[in-house]
């Protein structure tokens, strides 16, 4: 059953975006994150853009959420008081890490501090071996001894992580139904229900991170549904997941370490959206608020997947210096550059950018609430960029002087520049971050970027996006409409759905059909179900992955599935797959070696958003084009393709019709978002409303 009025919700770091679907059309506005109440945030934007929109709150049918929470706690170390239960043995392993050193040159190389500290990680007298049969027995007077020691304690969650439970859950079971009687008021998170896969290091990591987080989750959760009936929004809440879908509020209360990139991954969705409207398949899609900066490949309308994510990169967010988290998720890469994100000059006069960040709390010098520093947002300021009376709809007067002052303290005195030089090189450092980042990911998943087309979105991402174009040489980026609310909108277009996933070697060698086939298929029962309890009648589809490697290499590929591949596995069929895509990957394939799989996963899904195709814009379809109407005046811009501040010609978007154009450089503005065209680009409108930023000639 269709539903008229939905309402989308993303915090950020620095904004809350709220956006209310209605039969006519999208309704979007911006408050800023209350960082002590988050959903004091959530009931400010509904009543407002409620009230913009005429609608009561009652009418609101359903709620679609996605939050940064649980990756700041995270980050923030900001979780339960948690103890970890493992093997006798195998405590440190959290801490232990893995051989890899993601730094390799650095002699004095620190490893990040593990979730929970030694005293914390407890361990019970058992084993159950690789192939998942018992050669230690658990005792479980030892559990309920333990038990007591955690009620002594004072633990407010428990989480169990045994080894090679992912082959056998008895023991981690029986844990589970000792500490559920005993201490029924201690959440307890089982790693065979919360990622049932091989490699204990990043297993006990998920386990230890759901269990960190659950009762500051499932708190908040409950409170918001609270504050949202006193509202008078009575109506089911859902949640974004990491994967790209929607689960219900009692599933993300249970799995909270499944909304971890919740917020990044609604993005993903809406630039997925928009590549199928257009026809593209290969879209890089670029999200920039006010926090961090979000990159991630879409190729024939699907953003690419992983099964490991990294949290809280320590060391210049290299991979390997996180905390890594197994679950299904979109694989992209997210830095600390946006808006908010302070600039300084390091011991080597070089102007540094992030991670840290103003947030909301002070914000940019330019916010007038007491920050200092200069950020992003100061820089686009006094580059002209902003409009200071019209930022946020206008709801924030931009304090352009404050601006000046921090980046001359901060940056033009160290190196001898004038305001506007330190503004640019503030933003030309940031911008190189951003686009060094995405090189990087291309090359890690063996594409050209040239080929590709940018989707840019997110209240800072339209102001840079034609620069990283330049850098990046792309020739097109399109800028859809509610660019600003992105996240917000891809929640509403996002299916329900959930990846089930399980460890189970084979060797190809051993070819085993039978066994493949049922695993699938209860990997496929278990998927479905998580969905039904969101949504008992819609039609469900299933897509199915396996993870498979040459014997000898130490991570996987992942290979998708058709369901009949599933259904009847052959041999020579799954290999063929595996030598294409690693292929594609690394370039030939590997004489000699034989072929291994280790983890299979099954995506239940509902049918996703109907995409209805958009026509040219009128350039391409042959017609002749009118450069777009002025507006609202001209503004001085710094253009770095010109190397010096140029007069643009600013355009509200709302005037800049199906059949215009405006070449570079121009400013096109609405509540949410600035569009910058530089002096590079000409942009036009397509028949959506999506702005097609192209290079000129």
């Amino acid at each position: 059953m269709s539903m008229e009025f939905r309402l989308g919700v993303d915090i950020g770091g620095t904004f809350t975006d709220v956006v209310l679907e209605t039969p006519e059309g999208m309704t979007s506005i911006k408050v800023l994150t209350t960082y002590a109440a988050p959903e004091n945030a959530i009931i400010e934007g509904m009543n407002r853009v409620c009230e913009r929109a005429g609608v009561p709150t009652s009418a609101i049918e359903q709620i679609i959420h996605g939050t940064t929470l649980a990756t700041n706690a995270l980050i923030e170390r900001r979780g339960a008081k948690t103890a970890l239960i493992t093997t006798q043995g195998f405590r440190d392993v959290i801490e232990m890490r893995t051989e890899s050193r993601f730094e390799q040159y650095d002699l004095d190389l620190v490893l990040p501090d593990p979730l929970l500290p030694r005293q914390q990680r407890l361990t019970v007298l058992e084993r159950i071996d690789a192939n998942g049969d018992v050669l230690i027995p658990l005792d479980r007077a030892e559990v309920e001894a333990l038990c007591d020691q955690v009620a002594e304690a004072g633990y407010e969650s428990v989480a169990v992580g045994l080894l090679h439970s992912y082959l056998n859950d008895a023991h981690e079971r029986m844990i589970g139904d000792v500490f559920a009687q005993r201490l029924p008021h201690v959440a307890l998170s089982l790693s065979c229900e919360v990622s049932p896969q091989m490699r204990e290091y990043e297993r006990f990591n998920t386990v230890a991170a759901n269990a960190y987080i659950k009762p500051l989750m499932k708190s908040y959760l409950g409170r918001l549904a609270g504050r949202l009936q006193e509202q008078g929004a009575v109506c089911p809440i859902f949640l974004m997941h990491s994967g790209g879908g929607i689960i219900s509020l009692e599933n993300a209360a249970e799995f909270p370490v499944r909304l971890v990139e919740s917020g990044p991954a609604g993005g993903a969705v809406f630039a997925a959206h928009i590549a199928g409207r257009h026809g593209l398949d290969k879209v890089l899609s670029f999200d920039m608020g006010g926090t961090t900066a979000k990159i991630c490949l879409i190729k024939n309308q699907t953003p690419k997947t992983a099964r490991v994510f990294e949290v809280a990169r320590t060391y210049r967010f290299k991979k390997g210096s996180g905390m890594p988290i197994s679950i299904p998720v979109i694989d992209m890469v997210e830095i600390g550059a946006g808006g908010g994100s302070l600039a300084r000059v390091d011991a080597l006069n070089q102007i540094r950018v992030g991670p840290e960040s103003a947030g909301s709390e002070p914000g940019p010098a330019c916010y007038g609430r007491g920050g200092l520093k200069p950020a992003v947002t100061d820089g686009d300021l006094v580059q002209g960029k902003l409009d200071p009376n019209n930022f946020a709809g206008g709801s924030i007067q931009l304090d352009q002087a404050a601006s000046e002052v921090a980046l001359k303290a901060h940056i033009g005195d160290a190196l001898g520049l004038d305001t506007v030089e330190a503004a640019f090189g503030l933003t030309e450092v940031v911008d190189e971050n951003m686009s060094n980042a995405a090189r990087v990911h291309a090359v890690e998943n063996g594409e050209d970027l040239s080929e590709y087309t940018m989707i840019a979105f997110g209240g800072a991402a339209p102001l840079h996006a034609a620069r990283l174009c330049e850098k990046l040489g792309i020739e097109r980026c399109l800028v859809p409409s509610g660019a600003g609310v992105g996240s917000a909108i891809g929640f509403l277009k996002a299916p329900f759905s959930f990846e089930a996933t399980r460890s189970v070697f084979i060797e190809f060698t051993g070819f085993e059909p039978v066994i493949i086939a049922q695993t699938l298929a209860e990997l496929r029962e278990e998927a479905t179900t998580f969905v039904r309890s969101c949504d008992a009648d819609a039609p469900i589809t299933a897509e199915y992955k396996v993870y498979m490697r040459y014997r000898g290499q130490g991570w996987e590929i992942p290979i998708n599935l058709t369901a009949e591949q599933a259904a009847n596995p052959d041999r020579a069929t799954y290999q063929a797959l595996f030598e294409a895509d690693y292929t594609q990957l690394f370039g030939r394939t590997v004489a000699g070696l034989a072929i291994e799989a280790t983890v299979w996963a099954v995506n239940a899904t509902t049918p996703p958003a109907p995409v209805e195709a958009v026509a040219p814009a009128a350039a391409d379809a042959g017609n002749k084009a009118e450069v777009a109407p002025n507006s609202s005046g001209q503004r001085d811009i710094f253009d770095a393709g010109l190397g010096r501040s140029a007069a643009a010609v600013v355009i509200e978007r709302d005037a800049f019709m199906l059949g215009h154009t405006a070449p570079g450089p121009a400013i096109i503005t609405e509540d949410e978002t600035t569009i910058i065209v530089p002096s590079s680009r000409t942009a036009s409108v397509h028949s959506d409303g999506c702005i097609d930023l192209r290079t000129k000639g």
